[in-house]
């Protein structure tokens, strides 16, 4: 059984759009920028800026996909496509910090002559750009795992960004060329870093493991002292996507009892889960002397 009470955060999908289309004009003048310059910093931005094109057109896309209405083929709608959408993200900064890793190592054996002025300006474009982006995304962000993911690739962009502004004055200035090296092994490092925090997250979400901020067993106490509770088994708990929390289960009456008897039960027990663990989709299949495993997690 649902319940009404799912507080919704609105995304705003056309704030994703604005990212994009500022992305690509990023990422078109990084690539002049760094082809001119000879900056393999600058480049390696322009490849993660690149990244983060396709991975905001796949956030975008899961955002529209995710607001279609439920069918009879597809019975929960496709909910779950921005929980996919935050997953493939994911990967591809950590393929992105890879590339950049091992294009660096390469520089360190040969060095090329970069062009500074080019990439001071271009890293300036990138920041106040990427900066607005993020602006843009920051309270969707904190709602919602697909829009993090879009979020995480434009803040890594901005703080990439500030790097190679600050390697283009340390060239330009005082000809310290390997510092272009250094700046793309530390925004790859990073890019690792908080990739793999969004893949733990979206992964464990897919995989319908119990959200890390439920306790079954303190799900089990607070139904068990609801009166006509004789023994709730057979659970599962999982998130449906960051909005719904979904709960499962059998439960074994304490005495027979009649359907309209069961219905003032089940909203008891819909308040308890609602209120104490803001589980806020139900659904219980009621029981008296059933022979079957009583056992709290079964494997079905």
């Amino acid at each position: 059984m649902s319940n009404p009470r799912i507080h919704k955060h609105t995304v705003e999908g056309k704030n994703l759009l604005f990212s994009i289309l500022l992305n690509i004009v990023i990422t078109t003048s990084q690539v002049v920028g760094g082809l001119l310059s000879g900056s393999l910093s600058l480049l390696s931005d322009a490849l993660h800026n690149f990244s983060d094109v396709l991975s905001l057109v796949i956030s975008y896309v899961a955002h529209k996909l995710s607001q279609r209405q439920a069918t009879l083929k597809q019975t929960f709608g496709l909910k779950r496509a921005e929980l996919i959408a935050a997953f493939v993200n994911a990967l591809t900064l950590i393929v992105v910090a890879l590339i950049l890793i091992y294009e660096a190592i390469l520089r360190f054996f040969n060095p090329v002559t970069i062009a500074p002025a080019l990439v001071i300006w271009l890293s300036a474009l990138g920041i106040v750009a990427n900066g607005l982006s993020v602006l843009l995304l920051k309270k969707d962000a904190d709602h919602n795992l697909n829009m993090k993911s879009a979020y995480l690739h434009l803040l890594t962009d901005m703080m990439a960004s500030v790097a190679v502004l600050v390697g283009g004055l340390l060239m330009k200035y005082f000809q310290v060329y390997w510092v272009d090296n250094i700046l793309t092994l530390g925004i790859a490092v990073y890019l690792i870093v908080v990739a793999f925090d969004l893949l733990k997250q979206s992964t464990h979400m897919l995989m319908l493991f119990t959200p890390n901020e439920v306790n079954i067993e303190e799900i089990i106490e607070e139904v068990h002292k609801i009166s006509g509770c004789a023994r709730l088994h057979h659970i599962h708990v999982w998130h449906l996507n960051e909005e719904e929390l979904h709960l499962e289960a059998h439960l074994d009456c304490s005495h027979d009892m009649t359907l309209s008897q069961f219905n003032i039960l089940l909203h008891k027990i819909e308040e308890v889960l609602y209120e104490k663990f803001s589980i806020n989709h139900v659904n219980i299949q009621p029981e008296f002397k059933k022979e079957d495993p009583k056992d709290f997690i079964v494997q079905d």
